[in-house]
């Protein structure tokens, strides 16, 4: 091989060569003039560390590569350099634009995962999920997009992030929720958080605020007592404020209230134990069955003259009532306690039978013979 063929090539010069020969730390690749070898040291084959060159080139493939060293009688080329070079320049246009990047993931590293764009990525753990992720094994080999967060050609540095993809499409899907939601909508939600004072419910990428009093009919001391994470449930649109962002929302609405079918539960002439839940200066409101009341009028609180309910009765007392009436469609239901009084007086007012009736009279004979 004489030198003028040696130096018609040059360093950072392109060259298109097909690869002849794949070696475990280098590839040996044919020059177009057929004058001399070309060859790509297992380190120039990728922005990545590899353990073998087979693992990303084969015999008889095609490559541009730029020339890093003119030797004698070879050509040291490097794969990488060249597509680094045209790497960066797409990405730092995507990175202006602020373009999404799609790439396969192809390392665990401690601290996050690599991608190889040309150009070697790294994304670091907190910016993989909008959650923390416990291990990454799963990802490797899986396709993602990311967004460039840093992007710095000197110091060889690509940073990438996923989570602002999860961002953006979550925003994104929550703006479209929101566009469609109507108060008044019945819609199926999963509880993602329970506080104090209410559960969260996701309804599709979204998620709206159940206040405590519109978790359940009943009084409820605690949300957990009614509902939990991860639970499905039926939930009725209240209101939606698009400015900011925010769902009210009602499970106790979406249930069957607790005056449905209550003249099934209960009739008039039932005795029923009830408890005082309001005083009134006309009446008495006695809780009979869960969140249904019933008046007592005061006129029907006692057989002696009372001026106000208090006379007799406070807020949390259990108390025997009879149903005068039932109304289910105007959620009323009057009852008494003035009649019970009257049975029970009547009762202790019976005649003794006949047995004590003698008994009785023998006694009164008795007494008698003695005063005589």
């Amino acid at each position: 091989m004489n030198e003028i063929d040696v130096k018609q090539y040059a360093v950072g010069d392109k060259i298109t060569c097909r690869i002849t020969k794949v070696e475990e730390k280098q590839v040996i690749v044919e020059i177009p003039d057929g004058k001399m070898d070309g060859i790509i040291p297992i380190s120039e084959l990728s922005s990545l560390h590899i353990e073998k060159a087979e693992d990303v080139v084969s015999e008889g493939q095609e490559l541009t590569v730029e020339v890093i060293k003119v030797e004698d009688d070879a050509l040291i080329l490097s794969k990488r350099r060249h597509e680094a070079e045209k790497a960066w320049v797409q990405l730092q246009e995507q990175f202006e634009k602020g373009e999404p990047v799609e790439a396969e993931i192809k390392d665990i590293v401690k601290g996050g995962l690599v991608v190889d764009l040309g150009v070697r990525g790294f994304v670091p753990a907190s910016l993989v999920e909008d959650h923390y992720v416990e291990d990454f094994s799963d990802y490797k080999g899986k396709k993602m997009t990311f967004k460039i967060v840093e992007l710095d050609r000197e110091k060889n540095r690509l940073i990438l992030s996923h989570r602002d993809i999860v961002r953006e499409e979550k925003e994104k899907k929550k703006k479209d929720v929101l566009s469609k939601l109507e108060a008044g909508q019945v819609l199926e939600g999963t509880v993602q958080r329970v506080t104090n004072f209410g559960a969260f419910i996701d309804i599709g990428g979204v998620d709206g605020l159940v206040h405590i009093s519109q978790l359940s009919h009943e009084h409820v001391e605690h949300p957990s007592d009614v509902v939990e994470a991860g639970q499905k449930v039926s939930v009725k649109v209240l209101s939606v404020d698009l400015d900011n962002e925010r769902i009210s929302l009602s499970i106790k609405e979406t249930q069957p209230g607790p005056w449905a079918n209550v003249s099934e539960k209960i009739k008039k002439g039932d005795v029923v134990e009830g408890t005082v839940k309001r005083l009134v200066s006309f009446g008495a409101f006695v809780e009979v069955l869960p969140g249904v009341e019933g008046l007592v009028h005061i006129s029907q609180i006692s057989n002696k003259h009372i001026a106000t309910p208090h006379e007799v009765l406070k807020e949390g007392q259990t108390v025997q009532v009879k149903v005068l009436d039932v109304n289910e469609q105007e959620n009323r239901i009057s009852l008494t306690m003035k009649e019970l009084e009257k049975e029970v007086e009547e009762e202790s007012y019976q005649l003794p039978d006949e047995n004590r009736g003698f008994q009785l009279g023998d006694m009164i004979g008795d007494q008698l013979k003695k005063l005589h």
